[in-house]
């Protein structure tokens, strides 16, 4: 991509909602538009991805998923494909699988902030329909490197939850329904681009993390660079310990690996391992209630009625414990009612 002063790159978010607002969105971009515009929407690791061809249909420019050191061009529309984070760099693309951000790959975070972290305050950012938070860290991100950020109205999303909590704690520039935002998109690629803050250290560091570059987690480790602390909390992808980072107003988690979480997805992700622990802990009750009456018939048998009684009252005792399981497993919510804007 030529060198510009222009607000030329444009990085976009969605989640569940997130194909049929893309599709208008992108059906109303002009053919000549001067940004190139990436795009990542949540997806399941294991499909195959149709996005590209699904957008392509009504949109009058090229959409595709692009392959690592891709040339960005302006008029193009890249999507992040399956199980790969979408990354920026000064004039070409990464393509990587890096560490999961709220536990998703691609995570909209890693690519709004590496963008950022490229192209400064010619970025423009933009939060569409989708639940829970990703893509606020990374608005914030693209804020404080000079850039523009730009939500989908919540009233006007299919589900409000990531437009709403970037609003909570990003100051956005703009706040539109969704008809609205593609001449929004071609308006602000013809303005000059602000002046140009410079990068923090931060950002360019989590940027490096994304791209699966281990020593940046070193560094951070050593220099303390992201103003962690130690959070007492596991990692619920890898179990490693994690720190907690403050982002300005937020308050976020990474693990030296470089997982990635919001509170709200943190809070997510313990409730599952909960109940996949309550579970678990259930099924080993039901077996020992089965070994327990095993052995008891067995004391039987052979006339020992002493070891017999133990064996029945451990069974029992198992039993027990099986009804409390059952009572806390079918009290359970997801992530403990927590919700992104309680975080």
């Amino acid at each position: 991509m030529e060198q510009a002063n222009r607000r030329d790159i444009v990085v976009i978010a969605a989640s569940a909602g997130g194909v049929g607002a893309l599709q208008i969105l992108c059906a109303g971009l002009p053919k000549d538009l001067a940004s190139a515009v990436l795009i990542v929407q949540h997806v399941s690791p294991s499909a195959k991805s149709m996005l590209p061809a699904i957008l392509g249909r009504t949109a009058s420019l090229p959409v595709i998923h692009p392959a690592e050191g891709d040339a960005i061009r302006s008029g193009q529309i890249y999507v992040a494909p399956p199980d790969r984070h979408l990354l920026v760099r000064q004039g070409y693309l990464l393509v990587r699988r890096g560490p999961k951000e709220n536990r998703t790959r691609p995570a909209a975070d890693p690519l709004f902030r590496s963008a950022a972290a490229a192209y400064g305050s010619r970025v423009v950012g933009l939060v569409l329909t989708g639940t829970l938070d990703d893509g606020t860290a990374g608005l914030l991100a693209v804020k404080r490197c000079g850039g523009i950020a730009a939500v989908q109205d919540p009233d006007d999303a299919a589900w409000p939850d990531m437009p709403r909590h970037a609003m909570q704690k990003v100051a956005v520039d703009h706040c539109l329904p969704l008809d609205r935002l593609a001449d929004l998109i071609r308006r602000l690629s013809l303005e000059p681009a602000g002046p140009q803050p410079p990068i923090p250290a931060d950002i360019e560091l989590e940027a490096r993390i994304a791209e699966q570059e281990m020593i940046a987690m070193i560094e951070e480790t050593e220099n303390n660079s992201l103003s962690g602390r130690p959070a007492l909390i596991t990692c619920p992808d890898c179990g490693g310990a994690m720190m907690e980072v403050m982002d300005g107003p937020l308050l976020r988690f990474r693990c030296h690996i470089g997982h990635a979480y919001s509170p709200a997805t943190l809070a997510e992700a313990q409730a599952e391992a909960f109940e996949q622990a309550l579970a678990m802990a259930l099924r080993t009750h039901h077996e020992r209630i089965k070994l327990f009456e095993r052995m008891a018939e067995n004391a039987t048998a052979h006339g020992q009625h002493h070891a017999a009684a133990k064996w029945t009252a451990a069974a029992e005792e198992a039993r027990g414990h099986v009804d409390v399981l059952r009572t806390v497993l079918s009290n359970q919510s997801p992530a403990g009612g927590i919700t992104p804007e309680a975080g």
